[in-house]
């Protein structure tokens, strides 16, 4: 992506809306809006009813996406598949080891002022970082 396909309409509507989803889910129901533990829990787990509606709003957002005109994500050439099966497997260990993702922690954690939240939004952005940069310049793929 380009700073040319950057629109920030779209970003402040999309963050708004995940702002206000995670407050109303807060609010209403007591719950973090952490979607690696909403989805742990959605088959398996208790309150399973609330799980699968927040998980089917996700899907659903982004039909309503499309339907306004929004741009299907193309999927990146050039990318090994074992990397993408490491990288995914490797985001799972980090939430199981941060006790949340980035939803949980950077939307929900550091909007309550978690200090353990932050740590983990840190740490999240610091290896982002590094990977890239890594993939990018030390792999030669680009990120």
């Amino acid at each position: 992506m380009t700073m040319v396909q950057f629109t920030p309409v779209s970003a402040v509507v999309g963050g708004s809306l995940i702002g206000t989803a995670a407050v109303l889910l807060l609010w209403l129901n007591g719950r973090i809006a952490g979607v690696s533990g909403i989805l742990g829990h959605a088959l398996s787990g208790p309150e399973r009813s609330w799980r699968l509606l927040f998980l089917l709003g996700l899907v659903l957002g982004g039909g309503v996406h499309l339907m306004f005109g929004g741009n299907v994500p193309q999927a990146r050439e050039g990318m090994p598949a074992g990397l993408l099966l490491l990288a995914g497997l490797l985001v799972g260990y980090g939430t199981t080891l941060g006790n949340g993702c980035t939803s949980g922690h950077g939307v929900s954690g550091l909007a309550r002022l978690s200090p353990r939240s932050l740590v983990a939004t840190l740490t999240f952005l610091w290896f982002a970082i590094v990977s890239t940069w890594v993939l990018r310049y030390g792999v030669g793929v680009a990120a």
